[in-house]
């Protein structure tokens, strides 16, 4: 469904300053799949999404996406792709059924066509009572499912989001995953999206795509990542810490083994079948561990593991990106 090769974006900024957003991305996604790609602000995932919608064009390397060029043909992939960007795609003074009524005529659906998929959409996202409200007087969850449904009109068989939950509260997100999930079911959907919110990845996408400094530096499912990069964390208190420390690095190839005060924390793989190996050795050398507390990693754990710092620390406005934004 999409496959680029050696994809690169420059920007000139000010005072003919070239800013490096894209370096060589090379990404494959198969049919069906979700996608999640992470990075922090600047790392170069909204430009990556951006050059595969045919937004910008790319300085170099190639891309295809549903079977066509983005370059050579970007009518042919606008007509097979559905994107919801950052922002929200409807008037605040339209109604909701007006907007998908209106996009679907863009997308050549005749009158009655476009106004049953309208009517069909506004019923699957749970949005009917209010498709004669006013855009500017829905909440924000109910926008963000309106800017779902605009990106489905054309029945797409591959959806972007970007960012499609940022700034809705826990309720909104997982009500407007729910809907996201049954469109994708119903339709067998390929969904590439872009967040801020692990949980989200982890939870929804078949594969994370870790990219920094734009460059892809990690891509495998959630539990691999975890499992390959970050590991299970265990936390001990024992009555001789050195001596534990020193156990776990022998019995269990231990890393990032670190001592504070009786505490004793490091990181192992297979944590739920380490830790009573764990015990039972120190039972047999007399090493006397008194609590022992086992954490699953996550994939902040992952980034951290990656780049050497954490994703939710690197989510600040970064002035590059603004920078991208505003040569783009």
């Amino acid at each position: 469904m999409i496959r680029t090769r050696s994809l690169v974006k420059d920007f000139v900024v000010g005072r003919g300053r070239t800013v490096h957003a894209v370096c060589g991305i090379d990404l494959d996604v198969a049919p069906d799949e979700l996608v999640a790609v992470l990075g922090p602000n600047g790392a170069g995932k909204t430009t990556t999404m951006r050059m595969l919608t045919t937004l910008i064009p790319p300085t170099s390397g190639t891309a295809t996406v549903a079977g066509h060029d983005v370059v050579a043909e970007p009518a042919a992939v606008r007509r097979r792709i559905g994107y919801v960007g950052q922002g929200n795609g409807a008037g605040h003074a339209q109604r909701p059924r007006d907007e998908l009524y209106t996009q679907g005529l863009v997308y050549g659906l005749d009158r009655r066509v476009a106004g049953r998929r309208a009517d069909e959409l506004l019923e699957s996202l749970d949005l009917t009572e209010l498709g004669t409200r006013r855009v500017s007087d829905l909440s924000g969850g109910q926008r963000r499912r309106l800017d779902v449904a605009m990106g489905l009109v054309h029945a797409p068989s591959l959806l972007f989001l970007d960012e499609p939950s940022t700034g809705l509260d826990p309720h909104n997100r997982a009500n407007l995953w729910q809907h996201i999930a049954a469109m994708r079911a119903a339709h067998h959907m390929t969904i590439v999206l872009t967040t801020h919110y692990l949980d989200e990845a982890d939870a929804m996408a078949e594969r994370v795509v870790v990219v920094d400094h734009g460059r892809v530096i990690a891509d495998d499912s959630p539990d691999a990542l975890k499992a390959r990069l970050a590991g299970d964390r265990v936390t001990l208190t024992a009555a001789d810490p050195a001596a534990t420390a020193r156990l776990l690095a022998r019995v269990l190839g231990a890393r990032e083994v670190a001592v504070d005060g009786e505490t004793v924390t490091a990181r192992v793989a297979d944590g739920p079948g380490a830790l009573p190996e764990l015990l039972g050795a120190a039972r047999d050398t007399g090493v006397g561990i008194r609590t022992a507390q086992l954490d699953r990693p996550t994939l902040d754990d992952v980034f951290l593991a990656l780049t050497g710092r954490s994703l939710r620390e690197s989510t600040a406005t970064d002035p590059t990106e603004t920078e991208q934004k505003d040569a783009a």
